[in-house]
């Protein structure tokens, strides 16, 4: 790496990398690992493509979020080919050392996530039972992120409820 591309690099990174970072975190749903790596992979495609750096400083600007921009897309995709069942809840686990009281809570918490819409069943089995993310939730089904925030807010009240119906207390 010859010592100018380094420092127009480093000068780079001071310049738009704060911008880049913050840009890349909303893109990735806040996922900070990833909009780092994303930062990182952006600006070493800029210290690889140096005739980018010629060009003037907004226009690099516009490259550099460009590219961020496409690499997450492109993260996204390779993501695309797992398919996540969102139709039912889960099934209450089924194993012979189980004690009774967690099979029945199992049933319990069954029963009171079958009674709730399939759209906030949905937003309660990816976002606590799937362990993903608001944004990844969003993108499964396909909708925006403030739906999927919104949808788990109203599923957890009337999880509660139904949970309270059936004497059972957090």
């Amino acid at each position: 790496m010859a010592a100018s591309t380094a420092d127009v690099v480093v000068a780079l990174h001071a310049e738009h990398g704060r911008g880049l970072w913050a840009y890349t975190l909303r893109l990735t749903g806040g996922d900070r690992g990833r909009a780092e790596d994303v930062v990182q992979e952006t600006l070493l495609r800029a210290w690889r493509h140096p005739d980018v750096l010629e060009r003037p400083p907004g226009a690099v600007r516009g490259w550099l979020f460009t590219v961020a921009r496409r690499l997450v897309i492109d993260q996204w995709r390779a993501g695309q080919d797992r398919e996540v069942p969102t139709e039912e809840p889960p099934e209450p686990p089924a194993r012979e050392d189980t004690w009774t009281d967690e099979v029945l809570d199992g049933w319990i918490v069954a029963d009171a996530l079958a009674r709730l819409t399939p759209e906030h069943r949905q937003v309660v089995v990816l976002c606590y039972f799937r362990r993903l993310t608001v944004a990844q939730a969003a993108r499964v089904l396909g909708v925006p992120p403030g739906t999927v925030k919104s949808r788990t807010h109203y599923a957890l009240r009337a999880l509660r409820l139904a949970l309270e119906e059936k004497g059972v207390t957090a």
